[in-house]
């Protein structure tokens, strides 16, 4: 049996779930979302507690077992309590701004280079532009436009300039030795 996916969800108070044939839509203080679920998969709702059960021990109805359920509790988070992915910049030079609600970075190129927020998302910029915190309700999301915004310049392993997570570990190389 599936360790995650036999773990009941609770839901927080001010989040509702609305089954509809093999679509679940999750309602919270920070906004709405829905997810098309396997319709093999069965999911119940009982006193504000979510279960997702599985109609045989099949090999794909094993593997959809716990995805559903990580899928589902992925969505109460995020419409409770949100998500959020902090960015550090590193390099002379090299910071965030906000311009509106657009992200504006300067990373070492001849331009600045922009983002803007998606649906239910937004950015913040902190410590001088060193620090960019993504938040957002749709954890796929916020690990998505986070991920794009470390793709434009990634930590270089000689100085450790560039975008990187936050506590990322940057493994870093000597350089050149030099004549003796």
């Amino acid at each position: 049996m599936s360790r995650i996916g036999k773990a009941p969800i609770s839901l927080p108070n001010g989040v509702n779930v609305d089954l509809k044939g093999s679509t679940v839509t999750v309602k919270g203080p920070k906004g709405t979302l829905q997810q098309d679920i396997h319709p093999d998969m069965i999911v119940d709702l009982d006193d504000g507690v979510l279960t997702v059960q599985r109609p045989s021990d099949s090999r794909d109805h094993r593997s959809l077992h716990g995805l559903t359920r990580a899928l589902i509790n992925n969505m109460v988070v995020g419409v409770s309590d949100g998500y959020v992915r902090v960015l550090r910049i590193e390099g002379v030079g090299y910071r965030a701004a906000m311009n509106g609600k657009q992200l504006e970075l300067n990373v070492g190129y001849s331009h600045p280079i922009y983002f803007d927020p998606e649906k239910d998302m937004s950015f913040e910029v902190e410590d001088r532009g060193k620090t960019i915190r993504v938040f957002g309700i749709d954890k796929q999301m916020v690990g998505e436009i986070a991920a794009q915004i470390r793709k434009t310049r990634p930590p270089e392993p000689y100085k450790g300039k560039g975008v990187r997570y936050d506590g990322e570990y940057v493994r870093r190389k000597a350089g050149k030795a030099g004549k003796v």
